[in-house]
């Protein structure tokens, strides 16, 4: 893979969950900004939040979703691209029921 530079790896990231996962609702969030310093950072690997929202995600424990996520972001997560992925996997209904609606 390509260096990808920073400002499009939030983009990068999007396109490859929603072309390997059927998805709802989908968060990205480019955290580096509050990992100056660490070392992953400073290799150039960002720090990034995901809220990603699933009907592929039922029926599975939270690793196994988490495995889901980083297979769909395949060669990203082995090279200096990202560095951490931050991840809230849920089904429709979890979202749901986390709304402030539902409460």
């Amino acid at each position: 893979m390509s260096e990808i530079p920073r400002r499009e790896r939030p983009a990068m990231i999007r396109s490859r969950l929603e072309n390997n996962l059927s998805i709802d609702s989908l968060e990205v969030q480019d955290d580096s900004h509050r990992h100056v310093g660490h070392a992953g950072a400073q290799a150039g690997g960002g720090h990034y939040s995901l809220r990603i929202v699933s009907d592929d995600f039922a029926g599975r424990r939270r690793l196994q979703r988490h495995r889901l996520v980083y297979d769909a972001m395949g060669d990203a997560m082995r090279n200096d691209c990202i560095h951490a992925l931050s991840i809230e996997a849920l089904t429709p209904a979890e979202a749901r029921s986390q709304s402030p609606q539902s409460k």
